[in-house]
C-alpha cells in the first residue's frame, strides 16, 4: 500500500483517486474548491460518471479514500503526489499551465522528504523537464524527489472501467526507483499482465497527444467519407463496417456524426498543432482534422435547413441530446451548442432534452426551453434533431412522435433511428451518409 495525494478533484483526479484506492492504496483527493470537497465528504458526487458513486462509497467506507482542501498537509502526508488539475485551452490554442504551475509551487514549499511528483494532467511536451528544473533549484533529483509522467486515457462515460481495466499504463521516468514504486501502485494491473510501458518523460507526454489527436483525425476522416457517400450514392454504414474488418484499421471511431467535442480531443488537437508550429514542424493532417470538424458541425445546421426546405424562423425544433457524447453530462465543445446557436440565429425556437446534461447546458443557454421528458420536448415540434447517441433515443416511440409533432421532419446526426420505420410512418428524414429507404 502506498500513500498518495491527488491534487485536483475534477474528472481525471477523482476517477484516478478512486481507482488507485480500489487497488489498495491510501489516497487523499485534494482540491482548493472547498464546496466541492464538502460535497464529496457528504457523499455528493460533483460529476456524472457511471459506476463512480458506488466505488467512491466503498473506498471511503474502507478508509482508503479521503477528501481534503488542505494541499500542504496532503502533500506532506504522502509519498506520491499526482498532479491532476485542468489545462484548459488558451485563446492562442495552447494549454493554460496556470493551475499546474500553482501546484508545482505548492509542492516546492512542502517537499520535506523524498517524494515522487507525477503528472497525470495533459501537458505540453517538455513540461516534465521544466518541472524538474524548477524543483531542482531547491532540491536534488533522485534524492529529494523523482519525476514521473503518467498520462490518462479515460473516456468520459466509461472512465471507471478504463481505469480499472486499461489498454496500457504509460510510466515516463528516468528513475528506476520511481518506476518500481509506480508499478507497485498499479500492482493489480501488473499481476494481471496489463501492459505497463516504461518510457522517457517526453515520450510519455507525446503518447498522450499523439493518441488523442489520431482519434480526432480518424473521426474527421470518417465524417468526410460519410459526406462523400451522400453525393455518390454509397452507404457509410457498409463502408465503415467493411473498413473496420481490416485489422490495420479497426472499427473503433469509425462512426460518423455531427463532429467531435468534449474536454480532450479539441483541446489536445489544438495543443499539438500549437506545439508543432512552435517547433516549426507543421502537422497538416491535424490542421485538416480541425478544419473538417468545424465544417462538420456547421454542416448539421445546413442539413436541418435543407431538410425542412423552409426558413427556420418561428419553427420549433426539438434538440435531443446536449452532452458531447452519451453517458456524461459534459457539454464542453458539444456539437449541440453549434446546432442550438444555428437555430437561434435563424429565428427558430429550441426545445431541448437530455437525460443528464440539461443543467450543464442551461449555463450556456438560458433562452431555450428544457424538458425532463423526451416526448414533452418533441410535442408540437416542426422538426426533431438527434445530436447525442443516448440509448434512450435508439428506442423512441416513432408512432407516438408522429402523432405529437406538428411536422414530421427528423434529422438523425448519429444514425441510430431505424430508417425503414421512419419511411413507413411517413417521416421526412436525413442522417449522415446513409442511403435513404
Amino acid at each position: 500500500m502506498r500513500n498518495i495525494t491527488i491534487i485536483g478533484a475534477g474528472y481525471v483526479g477523482l476517477v484516478t483517486g478512486v481507482g488507485l484506492a480500489e487497488f489498495g492504496n491510501k489516497v487523499i483527493c485534494v482540491d482548493i474548491d472547498k464546496d466541492k470537497i464538502s460535497q464529496l465528504k457528504s457523499g455528493l458526487i460533483p460529476i456524472y460518471e457511471p459506476g463512480l458513486e458506488e466505488i467512491i462509497k466503498r473506498n471511503v467506507k474502507s478508509e482508503r479514500l479521503y477528501f481534503s482542501d488542505d494541499i500542504s498537509l496532503s502533500i506532506q502526508k504522502s509519498q506520491v503526489i499526482i498532479i491532476a488539475v485542468g489545462t484548459p485551452q488558451t485563446s492562442e490554442g495552447d494549454a493554460n499551465m496556470e493551475y499546474v504551475n500553482s501546484v508545482v509551487r505548492a509542492i516546492n514549499k512542502n517537499l520535506k522528504d523524498y517524494k515522487i511528483i507525477c503528472t497525470k494532467s495533459t501537458v505540453p511536451i517538455g513540461t516534465g523537464g521544466r518541472i524538474i528544473k524548477t524543483l531542482s533549484n531547491d532540491f536534488e533529483e533522485g534524492i529529494d524527489f523523482d519525476y514521473v509522467s503518467n498520462p490518462e486515457f479515460l473516456r468520459e462515460g466509461s472512465a471507471v472501467k478504463d481505469f480499472l481495466w486499461p489498454d496500457r499504463i504509460i510510466i515516463g521516468t528516468t528513475s528506476d526507483k520511481a518506476y518500481e514504486i509506480m508499478c507497485d501502485i498499479y500492482k493489480p494491473l501488473y499481476i494481471n499482465k496489463n501492459p505497463i510501458k516504461h518510457t522517457t518523460v517526453e515520450t510519455a507526454e507525446m503518447i498522450k497527444y499523439a493518441s488523442n489527436s489520431f482519434l480526432a483525425l480518424k473521426i474527421s476522416y470518417i465524417n468526410e467519407i460519410a459526406n462523400l457517400c451522400e453525393t455518390v450514392g454509397a452507404d457509410i454504414h457498409d463502408v465503415a463496417s467493411a473498413m473496420g474488418q481490416d485489422g490495420r484499421i479497426s472499427d473503433k471511431f469509425l462512426h460518423p456524426g455531427p463532429g467531435f467535442g468534449g474536454s480532450c480531443f479539441p483541446k489536445d488537437l489544438e495543443s499539438l498543432i500549437a506545439i508543432s508550429k512552435e517547433k516549426n514542424i507543421p502537422m497538416e493532417t491535424l490542421s485538416a482534422a480541425k478544419k473538417a470538424n468545424i465544417n462538420q458541425k456547421a454542416k448539421m445546421g445546413t442539413k436541418l435547413e435543407n431538410l425542412i426546405n423552409a426558413s427556420l424562423k418561428g419553427k420549433k425544433i426539438a434538440v435531443l441530446g446536449l452532452s458531447f457524447k452519451a453517458n456524461t453530462d459534459d457539454v464542453r465543445e458539444s456539437s449541440s451548442i453549434d446546432m442550438i446557436e444555428f437555430i437561434l440565429s435563424k429565428g427558430g425556437i429550441v426545445s431541448a432534452y437530455d437525460p443528464i446534461a440539461n443543467v450543464s447546458m442551461l449555463k450556456l443557454f438560458k433562452n431555450i426551453s428544457y424538458f425532463d421528458n423526451v416526448y414533452d420536448a418533441i410535442k408540437g415540434a416542426d422538426a426533431l434533431v438527434v445530436m447525442t447517441e443516448w440509448n434512450e433515443f435508439r428506442a423512441l416511440d416513432l408512432p407516438r412522435i408522429k402523432n405529437i409533432m406538428k411536422n414530421a421532419f427528423i434529422l438523425d446526426t448519429r444514425n441510430i433511428i431505424n430508417m425503414s420505420e421512419l419511411s413507413k410512418l411517413g417521416f421526412v428524414y436525413d442522417n449522415i451518409g446513409r442511403i435513404k429507404i
